[in-house]
């Protein structure tokens, strides 16, 4: 079993941030990779047998796919939805920034069933989850019913605060829930904003790792090989995150839903229950 761990940042020449691959992380399935390229800089990517998704951050760049040229633009994640170009497998992508152009890009094994597309935010479905003190939103930027092999990708919009993946979430294969790794990328509305990530196993064996805990801060990636899993953001920063997903389900499989932790789904009956109300009317007798 993988230990859950968050990879070291490496600043290279062409801009990578990360190195989220199978061979680096001991997965099968997901790579992930947060580019940022100065003005008139470029990064290749080749798609090889992969299915690739790009999503935009800040700035603005042109991705070059064959005959295909894609303009994306994102002023800042918290006020502007974002586009993501999607492409199949078998093509060089050039990805060339116009002003400073920050990117996240990532992949998953595919057969090239579907053609290059743009998806449009209109086309996302958009939802507000939960409720109380995990009342965020939830993006579906690359998700069933939208086409793609394997890849499956998120955003969720949290309020300082609040918790996300609140009843705790599990994908990897056990108690009947799909087998789906997943990279959880952090971003803070300021820059000395933080956040916990939490990890953990119920049935876990004797000498593996269970339980692991994370602060999260501005640009911190985690990943996600197995458990339960779920994020809080601190009361004085507002939380960002960004999903990307692949596993065993594939095509309209990926609409299946993963599994919760039973101790903790009480809460969806109603949101307000049992919530302390304050000031406390504390009982002054004395036996």
């Amino acid at each position: 079993m993988s230990n859950l761990h968050r990879p070291f940042k490496i600043k290279n020449v062409d801009g990578t941030q990360f190195d989220v691959t199978p061979k680096s992380i001991g997965w099968t399935y997901l790579d992930f990779n947060v580019i940022k390229l100065e003005k008139s800089k470029s990064f290749e990517h080749n798609s090889r047998d992969r299915e690739v998704a790009i999503v935009p951050l800040s700035g603005s760049g042109f991705v070059e796919v064959g005959e295909e040229k894609i303009y994306l633009q994102r002023s800042d994640i918290f006020k502007q939805s974002p586009q993501v170009v999607y492409v199949p497998p078998g093509h060089l992508i050039s990805i060339t920034a116009e002003s400073s152009f920050e990117f996240t890009i990532g992949g998953a094994p595919a057969e090239g069933r579907y053609p290059i597309r743009v998806f449009e935010p209109n086309e996302m479905r958009v939802e507000v989850r939960g409720g109380g003190a995990a009342r965020r939103q939830v993006n579906h930027l690359l998700a069933h019913p939208l086409p793609a092999e394997r890849l499956i990708l998120y955003e969720a919009y949290v309020p300082r605060g609040a918790w996300s993946g609140w009843p705790p979430h599990c994908h990897d294969g056990t108690n009947g829930s799909p087998y789906l790794e997943e990279t959880y990328y952090f971003r803070f509305d300021r820059s000395d904003g933080f956040g916990f990530h939490r990890n953990y196993k119920l049935d876990a064996h004797e000498n593996e790792s269970s339980d692991e805990h994370f602060m999260v801060q501005d640009g911190d990636l985690v990943v996600i090989p197995w458990g339960y899993h779920l994020a809080t953001a601190s009361p004085g920063h507002n939380m960002w995150l960004l999903n990307y997903l692949a596993g065993h389900p594939t095509n309209d499989e990926r609409a299946v839903k993963p599994c919760f932790d039973v101790a903790h789904t009480w809460i969806e009956d109603d949101w307000s229950k049992n919530q302390m109300e304050l000031p406390l009317e504390m009982d002054e007798t004395y036996a």
